[in-house]
């Protein structure tokens, strides 16, 4: 993988990844296909919307349908025929938000999977191995996920074995063309994210990702995370903070140095009914929708605005017709397209803090 920064407007980046199956521009928003396809979308949908790289989920592909089946087909890229860029999560979250009767020793984490009830342990190792089988292009270290709120002590403890599995990952990688990134942790204390970063920047990764975060805390502390990182983290390697995906977080985020985003917001909002627009979110099933001969939003290139009414979307949600969601997802990813696009070219161009206000000011 090589990362090549471009362009800097303040804090924010423009910059460009290239890896073996071809690159993305930074800053970007990488959407969700947790199942290796990303809900109620095509992959000639998510091209045309303008994906340049998706988010598969190692914790979900190894249990089901297991990466030995995906490797005998070639891959993930192959398996899903997928032929852009795609990033693995390791399924240290998951352990801690789906898994049940966890437990976590420094030798790894022992779960009940969510979808049998089978026994599974993980461990750094064994999550580089399912990764690289995989054959995704950006890989990520396994760590031990905490919730907010959690005392420092905790907080204390998952960090220094997050980075004793960091360094062990990195160890057991094999392959080069799989890019290893690692994830920083210590909750909202300072002095843990500053020693855990220090730690991390000082080994070979290739990128390095903000993990605990967007676990009940407020943005507010997020944001100092985020400006203690930017002040740690090497300049000439990618930043990805995970999980965030409102619009003007990623905006704050942005300001600060970060520059790879992902979350489920646009997609699962979608399903549920909810646009996002630049005046504001529609919830397209409220009556006063019911008459609306205009797009979900004036303006927006995606498929669903340049050819149907508020009023129709109406009607397929109500009916509970599968048209509806896809419709709907195919804009929120578009707007979502839309921003990075917008943010990219206003870093180029040094008017990044113009287009967050304006941006800011009509939703």
């Amino acid at each position: 993988m090589k990362f090549e920064l471009i362009a800097q407007d303040g804090r924010a980046r423009g910059g460009r990844v290239e890896t073996e199956h071809g690159s993305f521009d930074t800053p970007v928003f990488i959407p969700v296909g947790t199942q290796a396809c990303a809900k109620a979308v095509t992959h000639k949908q998510l091209k045309e919307i303008g994906a340049q790289i998706i988010l598969a989920n190692a914790y979900h592909l190894a249990l089901r349908p297991g990466e030995d089946l995906i490797a005998e087909f070639g891959g993930l890229h192959r398996f899903m025929s997928w032929d852009r860029p795609i990033i693995t999560d390791s399924g240290g979250y998951q352990v801690f938000s789906l898994a049940q009767m966890t437990k976590i020793s420094d030798e790894g984490a022992a779960f009940q999977s969510h979808i049998d009830g089978s026994r599974v342990f993980i461990t750094p190792e064994r999550s580089i191995e399912i990764q690289e089988r995989l054959g995704a292009d950006i890989i990520m270290a396994f760590d031990e996920c905490v919730g907010y709120p959690c005392d420092k002590d905790r907080a204390a403890g998952a960090m220094r074995r997050s980075l004793d599995w960091a360094g062990r990952g990195l160890a057991a990688k094999t392959r080069k063309d799989c890019s290893l990134f690692a994830i920083t942790h210590g909750g909202v204390h300072a002095d843990l994210r500053k020693e855990c970063t220090e730690s991390l920047a000082r080994m070979p990764f290739d990128g390095y990702a903000l993990g605990g975060l967007s676990v009940g805390e407020e943005w507010e502390q997020t944001s100092e995370v985020l400006a203690l990182s930017n002040d740690l983290l090497p300049r000439e390697k990618p930043r990805y903070l995970m999980g965030v995906g409102l619009p003007q977080n990623i905006l704050d985020a942005v300001e600060q140095g970060m520059d790879m985003f992902d979350c489920v917001l646009p997609t699962r909002n979608a399903r549920n009914g909810e646009a996002f627009t630049r005046n504001g979110r529609i919830k397209i099933r409220n009556e006063k929708y019911k008459r609306d001969g205009a797009p979900l939003e004036e303006g927006c290139d995606c498929y669903a605005c340049r050819n149907f009414s508020r009023a129709y979307l109406r009607h397929l949600f109500v009916a509970d017709e599968i048209l509806g969601l896809t419709l709907m997802t195919q804009h929120n990813l578009r707007f979502y397209m839309r921003l990075m696009e917008g943010i990219r070219a206003s870093i180029r161009a040094g008017r990044f803090a113009e287009f967050k206000a304006g941006f800011l000011r009509e939703t």
